[in-house]
This record gives structure tokens, sequence and C-alpha cells, in this order.
């Protein structure tokens, strides 16, 4: 069973302004990348937004499973968030 980001309330995105809420992630990324005013940035529980650890804002899915072997390897096997 997945469980939604904590962090990032399942946006994949931190301090994501409200007329940004309707872009793709893509569009967003490129925001952030170019808005130097923003405080917006990714998630990085969830992805680097080049690499996204299975669905962005949503963990322990069949894409990034809890785990040793899993995306958060790095972490004890459990997500940022956990």
């Amino acid at each position: 069973m997945s469980i939604i980001c904590t962090r990032c309330s399942g946006t994949g995105f931190l301090n994501l302004p409200e007329d940004w809420e309707n872009k793709t992630r893509e569009e967003i990324v490129t925001l952030i990348e170019s808005d130097t005013d923003t405080d917006a940035s990714i998630c990085d529980c969830c992805g680097n937004g080049e690499e996204w650890y299975g669905i962005p804002g949503e963990h322990y899915n069949c894409e990034d499973p809890m785990g040793n072997n899993g995306p958060y390897a790095y972490n004890g096997g459990l997500c940022e968030c956990h």
C-alpha cells in the first residue's frame, strides 16, 4: 500500500504557489529553475526533478518499494518523511 509524502502533501514539490498547482510537473520544474524569486523547490523526499522515486508525492508503490533494494536504500530503505 502506498502512502502520500508528508513533506509535500502529495505534490512532489515544496512551497508550491497556488497559481502553479494546475501546471504539469515538467512546467513546474522549469519554473523553479527559471524563477529566482520563488521559494518553491522539488521535494527531495520524492526525487530530484530529473529522476523521481516512482510517482512524485507517493511512496512505497510498486515503482519505489520499501527496503534496501528500493530507491530509499541510502536511508535504511525508508523514505525521508517516513
